[in-house]
């Protein structure tokens, strides 16, 4: 305030220097009164004014720091998030891979299992085939036998038999 009355004390004389003394208006008087109602008003309004700015500045202060602790409890949880994401990835990750060495531990298991299928299998049409043979010998040898020994009037000596057994046979 005090500001004020030292401008306008310097400033007065040169109002009244431009106004001219020696013409007769109410300029100066005007000038006066409009200086003394704008030092009342400032000094009535000047605390509650200052108040004002002062609760106005606070209220704004107190929003911007709101904001600012939304905006960084955003930014933990988007770092939470990130985090969550690279773990989610790795156990992804970890579990692909766990499926793909099952996956290749089955093949391993039934590839085994179909050769020892095969093999076995194998291995009974090879005794089935013997069986078949020797079955198909002893009948051809039965024929054979039962030709010859139905038969009076040929004369075969056992030598001979059993050369013609032998040819059957083979």
């Amino acid at each position: 305030m005090l500001k004020i009355i030292s401008i306008i004390a310097l400033l007065f004389p040169a109002i009244l220097f431009a106004a001219g003394a020696s013409e007769e208006t109410d300029t100066v008087q005007r000038i006066v009164n409009f200086i003394i109602f704008a030092a009342i008003i400032y000094y009535l309004l000047a605390n509650k004014i200052k108040a004002y700015f002062a609760g106005r500045t606070a209220s704004i202060q107190a929003e911007l720091d709101k904001v600012q602790d939304t905006l960084k409890a955003s930014e933990a949880k988007v770092e939470d998030a990130k985090a969550q994401l690279e773990n989610a990835k790795r156990l992804a990750a970890e579990i692909v891979a766990g499926a793909n060495l099952d996956i290749d531990k089955i093949k391993d298991s039934v590839s085994r299992n179909v050769t020892q299928e095969i093999n076995y299998m194998q291995k009974t049409f090879n005794e089935k085939l013997d069986i078949e043979l020797k079955k198909a010998k002893k009948e051809v040898v039965a024929e054979v036998l039962e030709e010859l020994l139905d038969s009076k009037n040929i004369d075969v000596s056992n030598e001979e038999l059993a050369s013609i057994v032998l040819k059957k046979v083979a």
